[in-house]
């Protein structure tokens, strides 16, 4: 097995030499190259490389995937050989300036909001887990039942499931002026404001059991607990303000007139304008996700599992975060990743079979570890390193993923959380769905890896895909 050190080495060499390499990142999974002429690019001298399991532009940026771990080690021996490196948000600045308009408004949006998911992450898995020990079998089997549960242990519960949701505002408010160029801890500040304790609760205001405040003897306000999209264009809105401010003020009174003036135009914004205009937008949206997901006879099931991961390679899925986001402090649970997870296993089930049936030992030791990356939630080695590489395996993972996420939405399963699938996704589902989300992970699975062992791949496809 070559040492990192020489893989690193032949990285460069096939991207061009470090004289082609303007600087070098990388995430969980992949490498992330920013190329002066990606025509001096070896493609196939990449791909062929011990170690990776595909390569690919994307965001302006070429990646290599490498998987978790390895690509720490890996890009540490890159910048030894004298790579230039760079944080992912630095090359996401350099990266900005490339692809259209779209595009580019489809990076920020996701930029905004990937930096939150791990807190929501957790927060769904404290979810799962009070909706486990809550059941009264469970319970039971200590001699107990929901009467003997302390008024205490369930205030605790509650704060470990409810801050997130409470503060989401605050969240979005201090990432969104963080990507677009304001002083994050203005937007934080802006975005507690939003659910200041002097505000009326949004919940109770809907509750009935508390009204709005009448400015003016007629403009309503309540605070935005939970709301998404007023925070994030109070927060684009914000950081520009706060850009244009500083430019006409003289540096020395910039630290106290530009926060003062930023957070006093922007709160009254953000209260009289942008709140109301944009929260009914919000629950626009909601309410057109969720009557597309209670489409009869599980089409939407089926459609959005067999689409999720055509989504994911044009890097648009970043946009179904607030949706998810939405649906969770709404609903108070996601039917959407229970469909999404299906989309998730059934690609890593078609890479299986490709691992399994192939006599390439260089395949199968690319497939087998990458099929059991989707069965983690992390479908990239598989769909760029196998699937879409011999075309029918992908194909395959998509009609699998379509009938796994129609039985997803036949069975009604809904999680308690977001942002992971597959195998770690089972902590959203201690609510007493388990045993069916495990069922749907297994058909999404076995369809696409029977399709692609009858009708998906053969080796002959090793000798036309050179």
């Amino acid at each position: 097995m070559a040492e990192n050190s020489q893989i690193a080495k032949e990285i460069i060499e096939a991207v061009g030499g470090q004289e082609n390499i303007l600087s070098a990142a990388h995430c969980a999974t992949r490498l992330r190259i920013m190329i002066k002429d990606k025509e001096k690019i070896d493609q196939q001298r990449v791909e062929d490389i011990e170690k990776v399991k595909g390569a690919f532009f994307n965001s302006g940026q070429y990646q290599v995937i490498l998987g978790t771990g390895t690509v720490n080690k890996i890009y540490d021996e890159v910048i030894r050989l004298g790579v230039g490196g760079s944080t992912k948000s630095d090359q996401a600045k350099e990266a900005a300036q490339s692809g259209n308009t779209f595009q580019r408004a489809i990076r920020s949006f996701g930029d905004v909001f990937v930096p939150i998911i791990p807190a929501l992450v957790a927060t769904g898995l404290f979810m799962g887990l009070r909706g486990l020990v809550m059941q009264e079998q469970i319970l039971a089997l200590f001699g107990l039942s929901p009467d003997n549960i302390s008024q205490n242990f369930i205030l605790f519960t509650q704060v470990l499931t409810d801050t997130a949701f409470i503060f989401l505002p605050a969240l979005v408010a201090w990432s969104t002026f963080r990507v677009f160029g304001g002083t994050p801890i203005i937007g934080l500040v802006l975005g507690l404001m939003l659910v200041s304790p002097a505000l009326p609760n949004a919940w109770n205001v809907a509750g009935g059991s508390a009204e709005p405040i009448l400015f003016l003897g007629f403009l309503p306000v309540v605070g935005y607990q939970g709301s998404v999209l007023p925070a994030f264009i109070a927060g684009i809105v914000g950081a520009k303000l706060e850009q244009m401010i500083r430019k006409r003020v003289p540096d020395t009174l910039d630290l106290v007139v530009t926060p003062f003036l930023t957070l006093l135009i922007m709160i009254s914004l953000a209260l009289f304008v942008i709140g109301p205009v944009f929260h009914t937008v919000e629950n626009l949206i909601l309410d057109a996700t969720v009557a597309v997901l209670k489409w009869p006879f599980g089409i939407s099931g089926f459609l959005i599992g067999f689409l999720n991961q055509i989504i994911v390679i044009t890097g648009v899925h970043h946009v179904f975060n607030m949706l998810e986001i939405s649906l969770l402090e709404k609903l108070g649970n996601n039917p959407y990743n229970a469909i999404v997870t299906a989309a998730v296993a059934a690609q890593g089930g078609a890479t299986l079979a490709v691992g399994l049936k192939t006599k390439s030992k260089k395949l199968r030791a690319l497939a087998l570890p990458s099929s059991l990356s989707a069965f983690l939630g992390i479908t990239e080695p598989a769909i760029f390193g196998v699937n879409l590489r011999y075309g029918k395996p992908f194909l395959m993972g998509l009609i699998g993923g379509g009938v796994g996420g129609f039985f997803a939405s036949i069975f009604g399963l809904k999680a308690t959380g977001m942002a992971i699938t597959v195998i770690p996704g089972t902590l959203l589902y201690l609510n007493g769905q388990i045993l069916l989300y495990l069922l749907v992970n297994i058909i999404a699975i076995a369809i696409a890896f029977v399709l692609t062992w009858l009708f998906g791949f053969s080796d002959k496809q090793l000798k036309d895909n050179r």
